[in-house]
């Protein structure tokens, strides 16, 4: 939702939400079962869910169109803009699946454990984006957009990721879009 300011200059409130799941394997390891002589990998599922709130500003670098006459006005066809702000991410990770305890590895042996479980963080972390894209008048009041946007925000894990550094959920978003001029 963009609220009109200036002719050049939008205040933006925002929101997008991406989901991921993912299926991964440790390299180098396997474990056996039942003590037979089959193998079958170790694997975790990984799940990476995320909604970002967004306040921007947002300044168009034309004009967005031309006034004809006190009640006429032409639109221009396209509007390039940029702008940033601040957010908040409400966040949540999972991993669950079968891991290997390094810590009771005997190297002589080869041999380790692995144990079953699943690991949780979940939270809200600020943020702070940068963008830049465009509008591309499509007809009369319709317009088509395209936008790239990266995005900075880093979260700290919960006690089920003890050691770890804050997760890095920032980076570049693609997106694209119609917006609808009142």
């Amino acid at each position: 939702v963009a609220f009109y300011a200036t002719p050049q200059l939008d205040i933006v409130a925002g929101f997008d939400a991406a989901n991921k799941d993912i299926l991964s394997a440790y390299r180098d390891y396997s474990e056996t079962v039942g003590g037979s002589s089959v193998t079958i990998p170790i694997q975790q599922n990984t799940e990476l869910k995320q909604m970002h709130f967004t306040g921007s500003a947002r300044f168009g670098l034309m004009p967005r169109g031309r006034q004809i006459s006190r009640l006429a006005w032409t639109p221009r066809t396209f509007v390039p803009y940029v702008g940033g702000g601040p957010g908040d991410t409400k966040y949540s990770f999972r991993q669950s699946g079968d891991f290997v305890d390094f810590a009771t590895e005997d190297r002589a042996a080869g041999t380790f454990s692995i144990f079953t479980d699943v690991f949780r963080s979940e939270g809200w972390a600020p943020s702070m984006h940068a963008f830049a894209g465009a509008d591309i008048l499509v007809f009369k009041r319709l317009y088509f957009s395209l936008e790239g946007r990266y995005t900075w925000v880093k979260a700290e894990l919960d006690q089920d990721f003890i050691d770890f550094q804050p997760m890095d959920l920032g980076g570049f978003r693609f997106g694209a879009g119609i917006n609808f001029v009142i």
